[in-house]
Formats: structure tokens, C-alpha cells, sequence
């Protein structure tokens, strides 16, 4: 495949997997918290994490052509296993931030009108990105650490396909799964470690949106806290590399 014609798969498979992603991951945000939506209210904790797992199944699947990192910390840590080119990761790059840019505007788009008549414009922000209810900007970047730690860890450390022997069924490891294997890992990070910082654990998950706020025509909206943007970005970088030292450290001379 010409140097071109990956680019273009991975920029475009990446950035409709990331969009629909925060699109989904997003609207459950605005689903809760805007109050003439129609299921204002209902958004708790369980639902978050729910929510934002079968969004990672959703944007997934429809990625997998490109292999669907939608996270530039899975990316990083794929790249330093060697599992995916790093002449790759810019492309990859591309498309999740500007996938996640673009579907915080969708979730606009499409509550616009609950967004118009909301009473508490100043409360928004957290229906597009992360914020911790302890600000510790230190440890808020080891809380995000952590937590992207699990995911990219569960990510690089996949058990292999191995064909049937005589009289046993064939391996199918987590490819077993398919991509509900990740949202099953989301679901089980949201629900144990996301109450520390909100578990952004995707920088572009954040970003994006948090740009996307910025330019969005919200009267009244809530002021962006940029000095904590450096949590979400930095925390699950920290995490997706020791997850990748480790698994070479675990698997070094197996052959994995």
C-alpha cells in the first residue's frame, strides 16, 4: 500500500471512529445534565460507564480497518511494542484529534436546541470534557496514569490466536470478543478508577472536545480550566508508556 493510500485509511477510519466515539460518549453527558432533554436526570455513574463502553464498542467497530486505536495512548503504546509502524502514528494522530473535535460538535448540533433554553449555561463544559473533584494537577496526572495504565496494558497484552490440535477446540484468545472485549475494559475502569479525574483516559477524547467548547456559540457557557488540560493529555501518555514497558520487560525474548 502506497505511502498515500494508508494515510488515507487511517486518517479517515480513525477520525469516524473517534467521532462517533465522543459523539456517543458525549451525548451521554448532555442526554443527563441539559434540562429540557428528555432524559434529564437520569445520568449517573453506572450510565456513564456503560455508556462510554459500548461507545468505544460502537467507534470501534466501524474503525477496524485502521486497526481502531481512536486513542492516542493506545497508538503510543502500540508503537513503542512495535505493533504498529511510528512512520504510522502521525496519521493516527490526525484522526483522533480532529474525529474528536468534530464529534463534540455533533453533540451540539444535535441538542442545540436543549443547549438554547438551558438554565445553566455555566455547568456545560463537563458535558464535553474531563475535570477532577480534587484539584491536584500532580496527582490528577497519576490518577489518569493509572487508569490509561489498564487499558493499554489489556490492549498490547492480547492472548494469541492458536489453531485447534488434534481433539481440542482453536484458541481464540480476546479476538474471542471482538471489540466488546475493550468496552468491556472501559466499562471496568470507568466504574472502579473513573471517580478521581472522570478517566479522560484519551487525550483526544478531551482535547478535542475541549477545543470544540471553546468555539462553540454557548451563551453564557462555562470558562475552560486550560491549566488542567494538561492531565488528560499528559496522564494517559504517562500510562499507555509504562503499560508498554512493562509488557516488554513481561514478554522480552518470548516472541510475543
Amino acid at each position: 500500500m502506497e505511502i498515500a493510500d494508508n494515510a488515507r485509511v487511517i486518517i479517515s477510519n480513525e477520525f469516524i471512529g473517534t467521532a462517533i466515539l465522543v459523539l456517543l460518549g458525549c451525548g451521554i453527558g448532555a442526554l443527563g445534565s441539559l434540562r429540557k432533554s428528555l432524559g434529564f436526570g437520569a445520568g449517573n455513574w453506572s450510565l456513564t460507564a456503560f455508556g462510554w463502553g459500548m461507545a468505544v464498542f460502537v467507534g470501534a467497530s466501524v474503525a477496524w480497518k485502521s486497526g481502531a486505536h481512536l486513542n492516542p495512548a493506545v497508538t503510543l503504546g502500540l508503537a513503542l511494542t512495535d505493533k504498529t509502524p511510528w512512520s504510522d502514528v502521525p496519521f493516527y494522530f490526525i484522526g483522533e484529534f480532529t474525529g474528536a473535535f468534530v464529534g463534540a460538535w455533533l453533540v451540539y448540533l444535535l441538542y442545540k436546541k436543549q443547549f438554547d433554553t438551558h438554565d445553566s449555561p455555566e455547568t456545560t463544559g463537563g458535558i464535553f470534557y474531563t475535570s477532577s473533584g480534587t484539584r491536584s494537577l500532580g496527582w490528577n496526572i497519576v490518577s489518569e496514569a493509572i487508569a490509561t495504565f489498564v487499558l493499554v496494558y489489556w490492549v498490547i497484552q492480547q492472548q494469541p490466536w492458536a489453531p485447534a490440535l488434534e481433539g481440542q477446540p482453536p484458541s481464540l484468545g480476546n479476538i474471542g470478543l471482538g471489540y466488546a472485549g475493550v468496552a468491556f475494559a472501559v466499562i471496568a475502569i470507568g466504574a472502579g478508577l473513573g471517580g478521581a479525574t472522570g478517566y479522560a483516559i484519551n487525550p483526544a477524547r478531551d482535547l478535542g472536545p475541549r477545543l470544540a467548547y471553546a468555539l462553540l456559540p454557548i451563551k453564557g457557557k462555562e470558562k475552560i480550566d486550560w491549566g488542567y488540560a494538561i492531565v488528560p493529555l499528559v496522564g494517559p501518555l504517562l500510562g499507555a508508556a509504562a503499560a508498554a514497558g512493562l509488557f516488554l520487560l513481561n514478554y522480552s525474548g518470548s516472541g510475543a
